[in-house]
């Protein structure tokens, strides 16, 4: 168990879609502590395999002191409720942007040893679970904002002390986007 460095945005990591885990073994269990350590570590939220540099689809998290972790998740909306609400990133340190997630989420997948087991979130749980699951899809809470607020968020990410310059930004269209990146909906 040790605490790992975070890759920061431009990493191609945090671009790369996970891949599903499939052996349920003791390295895995070392990786889940890892990410466990590393997020405490940083008083995170939540922190996904990726932003440690592993392509696996895992991710841990920390939320009204519960701390916990999910492995290969596939999330449910049991409804259209949306809230807006400040959002950061421990890939992007000290930034926080209004970002519209889905209020209420489902997610199901296994625990470290290969148990099934769920998360019904709402508020600040099911913003975490869908923050966390959208890096393992490669995606960043940036591409869910609108064009003048992804706007704002590269100028502010261009402007902090820890970005490199070396690395292009590129922004996604989030696979599970509540609305489409031309603000049509859908």
């Amino acid at each position: 168990m040790t605490v790992q460095p975070i890759r920061l945005f431009g990493d191609p990591v945090l671009r790369t879609p996970a891949e599903s885990v499939v052996d349920f073994d003791a390295e895995l269990r070392k990786l889940v502590a890892d990410l466990t350590d590393t997020m405490l570590e940083q008083s995170g939220a939540g922190l996904a395999a990726p932003q440690l540099g592993v392509g696996l689809r895992v991710f841990t998290f920390d939320v009204d002191d519960v701390v916990g972790h999910l492995i290969n998740p596939v999330l449910e909306f049991p409804d259209e409720e949306e809230e807006e609400g400040p959002e950061g990133c421990l890939s992007i340190p000290g930034l926080y942007f209004d970002t519209k997630r889905r209020l209420n989420v489902v997610a199901k997948g296994f625990n470290e040893y290969g148990d099934p087991m769920q998360i019904v979130g709402t508020g600040l749980m099911a913003r975490c679970v869908q923050h966390e699951t959208d890096h393992l899809d490669g995606v960043l809470f940036l591409d869910r904002l609108d064009p003048k607020g992804r706007k704002e968020a590269m100028k502010a990410i261009r402007q902090a002390e820890w970005y490199d310059q070396g690395a292009p930004p590129v922004i996604k269209v989030s696979p599970h986007a509540a609305v489409s990146p031309f603000g049509l909906g859908g």
